[in-house]
């Protein structure tokens, strides 16, 4: 099993989320962490790329397509931690720009 590690800003994301959104959200990162690993090497991650001026190669997602919600992750393989990066509506892809803010900063 992977230990979840999350963002400050991530947890304060799952927060904001009303109490439906928030089970629904946990649940589904839980069962990511069983296996984050891309779905090339046989896990649940689907891969980020290069894409819309963001840089998240490396990164993977989680949707929740009836929430209209994204979980952005990176996996670090040395210590099993999938980090949760951020929890967010999909909206024009801003949450793919604020995840690369998060990561830089």
């Amino acid at each position: 099993m992977w230990k979840v590690e999350y963002l400050r800003d991530a947890l304060e994301d799952i927060k904001q989320l009303d109490r439906a959104q928030r089970v629904q959200v946990i649940k589904a990162i839980n069962k990511v962490s069983g296996n984050p690993l891309p779905q090339a090497e046989g896990g649940y991650g689907k891969p980020l790329g290069n894409k819309g001026g963001t840089n998240l190669a490396g990164y993977c997602k989680i949707k929740l397509l009836k929430l209209g919600l994204r979980v952005v992750y990176k996996v670090v393989r040395e210590n099993n931690i999938m980090k949760i990066i951020i929890v967010s509506a999909r909206a024009d892809d801003e949450v793919y720009l604020i995840a690369q803010k998060r990561i830089e900063e």
